[in-house]
């Protein structure tokens, strides 16, 4: 995530006019100059995907939560190695990527431990003991390899204790050297080269020389010793053999790591209690996608928001209370409403948030695209019941009219599909099917004190709702004890009839009666959640609770 990336998102349980003014403010912003993505924050609804496919957009990105993740944030490149890499070819790989760990993985490319940069200090300036125990488990094949020589004899046995020995030929010979089992680095003296092995080396290492003689091979073969000719030196020789070491003799196996879907904020907490500079990152395989330095986490800042068509946080994005928000677009009440520093806020009396933002495209002398325009048009005649909402304006209208030009579509036309999609609700419709109906467009109010769920469910035909009335009663009360609601409400509005049937269940159910009237009866002119039933409700909470 970049720092100057906004996400702009509608409410949780998504309708057209959340989603769309999400994507259409997202475009607005990015023709300004601005980095801007549309948000989602739940699936979108059947009315809404009829939209998106029918304009040519797809479904904004789904967000979880405002608070910054790992797999957010840029990372060090995933720098890596294998187990039988050498200190050598590690110490190249730091230097050339400027890299102070590296992840050792296997085939499957799971984290088996890290090498950093002081493991290898260790090595070079600790006791020499450790590097003869190292050196001892260290296959042939990584010493030829790192001291640029070529294998000429393999022995069947190893029998190598780590010990180096640097054989300086004089008139004693090798009286003085103790040469058992350790690797014995030694001139072009073919003479030399046959007693060290019959004195017990583990391995010869001939330096200055090109060739081995065939009696010295012999000598080898008889005695179990391994022969390398160097391609270097006699001091870089016994200097790089210490390099040949393999990194899983040395990588630390115990490891702090992080995983991708962590928030940044835990993972500063849990920084605070170890002593690294650096950690790698998992994915949710275990595999290495890079690495997090206490300066990563210093820099990173939470998702810069904009909310659209809601501004009460229990409707927005989990974490909204940390975001970095930046504006509010909306159209609801204002409710619990603050803020850290001040912000760009426009809320209007108006049918929908589409329309606002279409508002603003011509303020801005911004053109819209012929199926952006479309696709706005098909979000007012959502919110607004095609412009039977008593929450439609004279505003509404008149910029439907002009969207309705650039896109050269027919409103009426487009309002009979978009609700002949979403308004059937068949008698024989299962739990299941009306539980997903009845959540799709829940929204949380705090009145007083008490949490209040309201679903508004729009249908053609009234008298589908009567036959499963008792069905939906028993949801409700379901759903009271599932989201610890003191009140749950379902309004079946039908456009056809001009009204609305409203069930509720829970502690405060007789407020809804008492304001609406008579328990599930028609309700004729009732039409909006938000300029008639929230209101009208939050009034008797506020005079009766």
């Amino acid at each position: 995530m970049k720092n100057d990336e906004i996400y702009v998102i509608g409410h949780k349980k998504p309708d057209s006019d959340s989603i769309v003014s999400a994507i259409a403010y997202a475009y607005l912003l990015n023709q300004c100059g601005k980095k801007a993505v549309a948000g989602r924050l739940g699936d979108i609804n059947e009315e809404t995907a009829y939209l998106l496919d029918r304009f040519g957009y797809e479904e904004p990105i789904l967000i979880e939560d405002a608070r910054v993740r790992l797999s957010e944030i840029e990372l060090k490149q995933a720098d890596h190695i294998l187990p039988d890499t050498t200190i050598f070819e590690a110490k190249e790989i730091m230097n050339q990527n400027q890299a102070r760990i590296l992840g050792v993985l296997d085939q499957d490319q799971k984290l088996l431990g890290v090498v950093t940069r002081s493991d290898l200090a260790l090595l070079g300036m600790g006791d020499t003991a450790l590097g003869i125990d190292l050196l001892k488990e260290t296959p042939i094949e990584l010493m030829a390899k790192t001291i640029e020589g070529k294998i000429i004899y393999k022995a069947d046995e190893h029998h190598v204790n780590g010990k180096v020995s640097i054989i300086a030929l004089c008139k004693t010979k090798l009286e003085r050297y103790e040469i058992q089992d350790r690797i014995v680095i030694i001139g072009d003296d073919p003479q030399g080269q046959k007693e060290s092995i019959e004195k017990g080396a583990g391995i010869l290492i001939a330096v200055w020389t090109d060739h081995i003689e065939e009696d010295v091979l012999k000598a080898a073969r008889e005695h179990n010793c391994s022969i390398i000719i160097s391609g270097i030196g006699s001091m870089n020789t016994s200097r790089y053999l210490y390099f040949s070491i393999p990194v899983k003799l040395i990588m630390q196996k115990k490891i702090t790591y992080f995983k991708e879907d962590e928030f940044v904020e835990d993972v500063m907490i849990k920084m605070r209690d170890t002593t690294f500079n650096t950690y790698p990152v998992l994915d949710k395989k275990d595999c290495l996608i890079g690495y997090v330095s206490r300066y990563h986490i210093m820099n990173a800042q939470n998702k810069n928001i904009i909310m659209v068509d809601h501004n009460e946080f229990s409707q927005s994005i989990n974490g909204i209370e940390k975001a970095n928000l930046l504006e509010v677009i909306d159209h609801h009440r204002i409710h619990n409403f603050s803020t850290l520093s001040p912000i760009a806020f426009r809320n209007e009396i108006i049918g929908s948030t589409a329309s606002i933002i279409t508002s603003m495209f011509f303020e801005r002398h911004i053109e819209i695209p012929e199926n952006l325009a479309g696709l706005l048009l098909g979000a007012i005649i959502s919110d607004g019941l095609n412009f039977q909402s008593p929450t439609t304006t004279k505003k509404d209208t008149e910029l439907a009219q002009q969207l309705a030009l650039i896109s050269h579509e027919d409103a009426d036309a487009l309002a009979y599909k978009m609700f002949s999609i979403t308004m059937n609700l068949p008698k024989n419709i299962s739990k299941e099917e009306l539980i997903q109906r009845i959540e799709a467009d829940m929204k949380t109010f705090d009145m007083k004190g008490s949490k209040v769920l309201i679903s508004q469910v729009f249908i053609l035909d009234l008298s589908s709702v009567r036959s499963i009335k008792e069905k939906v009663q028993e949801i409700l009360e379901e759903m009271t004890i599932k989201y610890n609601g003191d009140l749950v409400i379902v309004a079946f509005t039908s456009i056809k009839k001009k009204g609305s049937i409203l069930y509720g269940a829970g502690s405060k159910e007789n407020l809804l009666w008492q304001t609406f009237g008579k328990k599930n009866v028609f309700v004729k002119d009732l039409l909006s959640r938000k300029k008639q039933i929230v209101p009208d409700l939050t009034q008797t909470f506020n005079k009766f609770s």
